[in-house]
């Protein structure tokens, strides 16, 4: 009985390192003939010449202390791919029998926006993360972040952080004031939902989930946070004009 056991864990084992193995050749397929189409220097420089691009120093700390923080804390100290967010991602999905989070990186989120489309498959999770390694072992971690942030959604139309910034608060980048850009960090998480000009009510709980994660990281304190939202009433009044 023992050794049915273990030769039905060892067959259960081989069939999960199969299924692995057909992804990720299906996924490198997928990420080669993606760079062989157009290779990644060539990708950043059609991105930096964008009229619409914003340097990272053209963009508020609190702003990018807020990505970070709601998208990708541990960004700085990955190589890409970060591990402990795909398990937990892995464990969520297991547990909800469907595909419900990708335990995504920054990086990983900048070679979707760059590379790959917004569906929700393996074999694209696959690519991601080769795209991923590519762009980690090119480019440092700022001109990352700062790629990522001018090759996001933001709604209404808007790609860019200097679009979405102009068109919602009238303002650049580096003049967001810490209401407007913790909201503004909210928003490429589901664009059509968290729009402010769509609902503001879920573009605020949004924007508490950001200001929540600031303060469990430590950008921020509570009174900090409750400071910020004590201008939720101005911006409500203020949307519903535009």
């Amino acid at each position: 009985m023992k050794k049915l056991i273990i030769k039905i864990i060892l067959f259960v084992l081989l069939v999960i390192l199969i299924i692995c193995s057909v992804f990720t050749f299906a996924g490198y397929n997928k990420y080669a003939d993606a760079i062989k189409e157009q290779d990644i220097r060539s990708k950043v420089d059609e991105i930096r010449s964008s009229n619409n691009y914003t340097k990272i120093e053209d963009m508020s700390e609190f702003y990018l202390d807020a990505v970070i923080a709601v998208e990708d804390h541990r960004f700085f100290k990955h190589n890409g791919v970060d591990l402990i967010s795909v398990f937990r991602a892995t464990i969520t999905n297991v547990r909800n029998k469907e595909l419900l989070e990708g335990g995504s990186t920054i990086t990983q989120q900048l070679a979707k926006n760059t590379y790959f489309t917004q569906n929700k498959e393996l074999t694209r999770k696959v690519a991601e993360c080769f795209m991923a390694w590519k762009y980690e072992k090119n480019y440092s971690k700022n001109e990352i972040l700062e790629l990522y942030l001018n090759t996001s959604y933001f709604g209404d139309g808007y790609y860019t952080v200097k679009e979405a910034s102009l068109g919602y608060f009238e303002k650049l980048p580096n003049e967001l004031n810490k209401y407007e850009a913790s909201m503004l960090a909210g928003i490429p998480n589901a664009p059509s939902v968290y729009s402010p000009t769509v609902n503001f009510k879920l573009a605020s709980e949004r924007q508490n989930q950001v200001l929540e994660k600031m303060v469990k990281y430590k950008y921020i304190t509570d009174d900090e946070k409750s400071e910020i939202l004590t201008q939720t009433q101005t911006y409500s009044e203020y949307f519903n004009k535009k």
